[in-house]
């Protein structure tokens, strides 16, 4: 019998498991540090970007089955994880970027990417470029040969769901391309399918999947993984090996999570377009989303986040404070539905000419859609609108 390549989403299920020694649940390696037999292997093990029975700052048993896991799920070579999102993200940054470099980034980027890129990077002479990432050849256009050393895009990107054309970007050649697929996870696309280079996650929000992680991880080709650990090793954002248990727990049930998610965040689209308080609403799948014809030809789903206006001076923040079922956080992709007021959070450092380029207003309202029964999580917005 012909050997057939399984779903992604069977994937997420059997991925990882190479070590558990025929554990259903993930066994959680709590040891900071290994012994070895003699001195030859602890230099070996020392030196290896692969161990992970030496020092957990180095590698964890509990946490390379997660990376494993990610890898395979991405289709890449190998993966490393973080201590969290951000850590994985500045660690891209800064293991490939010296003095003197040139970056390209899109202005459409969570608020702590930006940061990184816009007061972080400068003092370290990385010089950067912030492009409109939804114009095409606008990546493409900004980079300087022999010098752009990264080019980083956010798709979908928070909080206004703009979307890539992974195609575009994974063609570009010279510099290291870099995805950051947070709010897409790897069941929704896989952007080294296009071609790009390496792939970031913030696995604390819908990979882990239940808001009791905080992780992070990068995928992509061994060569590229194995230099981002040497930094990774100095950087020491490592993952705990708990939070990576977590992940793998939550990549087992991402599939299921991420079809009702996306299904209610569809229904609630359509009914706030329809809402006579509400405007500007920003979901792929609706036929308005600028970036739908793209996100329906790259994505198996379109996700469980929206955003949108509620008109009227102060509108968004009454609103927000009258939801009843649904909780006021700042994370995304877990259980429980939430509502976030990026101008107040995410994105509180931008200025009024930032938001302005990103297309949110005191009035923008971000929900992550939770797994709370369709019609209770709509009854609470329609309500809490007035």
């Amino acid at each position: 019998m012909a050997e057939t390549t399984p779903d992604p989403e069977t994937t997420a299920v059997t991925a990882g498991r190479s070590g558990d020694d025929g554990a259903l649940a993930p066994t959680i390696w709590e040891t900071t540090t290994f012994t070895s037999p003699d001195v030859a292997a602890a230099r070996a093990a020392a030196t290896s970007t692969t161990e992970s029975r030496f020092y957990s700052r180095n590698g964890n048993p509990t946490v390379a089955a997660f990376e494993e896991a990610v890898a395979e799920l991405e289709g890449a070579e190998a993966a490393r994880a973080f201590a969290s999102g951000m850590g994985a993200l500045s660690a891209v940054v800064l293991a490939f970027c010296s003095s003197g470099d040139h970056l390209v980034a899109q202005y459409q980027l969570y608020g702590g990417t930006a940061q990184l890129l816009g007061a972080v990077c400068p003092r370290f002479g990385i010089d950067v470029t912030f492009v409109d990432g939804t114009e095409p050849g606008a990546f493409a256009a900004a980079v300087q040969p022999g010098r752009t050393v990264l080019v980083l895009a956010e798709t979908p990107a928070n909080p206004a769901l703009d979307i890539v054309d992974l195609d575009a970007l994974g063609a570009i050649k010279g510099p290291i391309t870099v995805v950051d697929s947070t709010f897409a996870t790897p069941l929704g696309q896989r952007p080294l399918d296009h071609g790009v280079d390496l792939v970031v996650h913030s696995a604390t929000k819908a990979i882990a999947g239940h808001n009791d992680a905080t992780l992070g991880v990068v995928a992509g080709e061994r060569e590229l993984i194995d230099w981002l650990w040497g930094f990774a090793v100095i950087h020491g954002a490592s993952a705990s090996p708990h939070d990576a248990a977590n992940g793998l727990r939550g990549l087992r049930t991402l599939a299921v999570r991420l079809e009702r998610q996306a299904s209610t965040a569809q229904r609630l689209a359509e009914t706030l377009v329809a809402h006579p308080r509400v405007s500007n609403v920003r979901y792929p799948g609706l036929p308005s989303h600028r970036g739908h014809d793209l996100a329906a030809a790259q994505m198996r789903n379109f996700g469980g986040l929206l955003s949108f206006d509620v008109d009227g001076d102060g509108a968004a923040v009454g609103f927000i404070e009258r939801l009843a079922l649904v909780r006021i956080a700042t994370s995304l992709g877990g259980p429980e539905t939430l509502a976030t007021h990026p101008v107040s959070t995410t994105h509180h450092h931008l200025n009024a000419d930032g938001r302005v380029r990103l297309g949110i207003s005191d009035a923008t309202v971000r929900l992550s859609v939770g797994l709370e029964h369709p019609d209770d999580v709509i009854a609470d917005v329609v309500s809490a609108l007035g």
